[in-house]
């Protein structure tokens, strides 16, 4: 399939092969309970997707058309219903084929710097790139995707910091957001910290923007729970995503 891959570098906006797509979607239920016309809306967004990012690989891996469209599809539903322009300031994609190692250094509050190596699955960069773990991009499921949490990142900072609160369209409050958001975000805290076996990764108790990414993920794969859980939140983000998983999750099948 190296046409496609051809049109990537070429920069131009390529079109996903019908048997690729379909491959794709069924093998990840929560894009296959998509609808129809969500689906085609899916796929239009991700080949506009495709022709506007630059993906590249590290540590051996081979670039593949599936790699790029499995990718595409999982980081452009969040923004279905958003449009394109919500990842805009950013072009790379890295993939590695497993976890990578980031060298960090830490100022403590003495004055020391401890300097360290982070294994990561998946990392998004202020105005860089976004890095993922191809390994863990196929292990999507059960509230687990390394790509939405990436992209959520990449929503959060689309107005500054990744503090759990990504840039808001007409018709949500900033102020009505951190009163809900930061009721779950501490409730789930509260939570984590007792020791609680929770369904929702309990990485999403270290910091808000870590929620807001975690939470995204379990809103898109896991959204029964979500709304069972922290009903407030779930409507909050229903609202800001313009979708309702759960709809989807319950939608008889045809």
């Amino acid at each position: 399939m190296i046409g496609l891959l051809d049109k990537l570098r070429g920069r131009k906006t390529p079109r996903i092969p019908d048997d690729l797509w379909a491959a794709i979607v069924t093998s990840i239920p929560f894009l296959d309970a998509l609808d129809h016309e969500e689906q085609q809306r899916l796929r239009d967004l991700a080949e506009t997707f495709l022709g506007s990012k630059e993906f590249t690989t590290g540590g051996g891996l081979q670039l593949t058309d599936e790699i790029c469209v499995s990718i595409a599809a999982q980081g452009c539903l969040p923004i279905l219903n958003l449009g394109l322009g919500a990842y805009r300031d950013w072009v790379g994609i890295i993939v590695y084929p497993d976890e990578f190692v980031v060298p960090r250094n830490q100022e403590d509050e003495n004055g020391v710097v401890h300097e360290y190596d982070d294994v990561l699955a998946g990392e998004a960069w202020e105005g860089g790139p976004l890095i993922v773990s191809w390994h863990d991009v196929k292990m999507a499921g059960d509230g687990y995707n390394v790509v939405i949490h990436e992209f959520a990142h990449k929503l959060d900072m689309l107005n500054g910091d990744t503090d759990g609160v990504p840039k808001l369209h007409s018709g949500i409050a900033e102020s009505e957001w951190q009163m809900v958001f930061l009721a779950a975000y501490d409730d789930f805290c509260r939570r984590a910290d007792s020791g609680e076996e929770t369904i929702i990764d309990p990485y999403a108790s270290e910091s808000p923007g870590e929620f807001f990414a975690v939470l995204s993920e379990s809103f898109f794969e896991l959204p029964d729970v979500v709304a069972d859980e922290y009903p407030d939140l779930y409507a909050l983000f229903k609202r800001y995503y313009r979708q309702d998983p759960l709809a989807r999750l319950r939608r008889p099948n045809t």
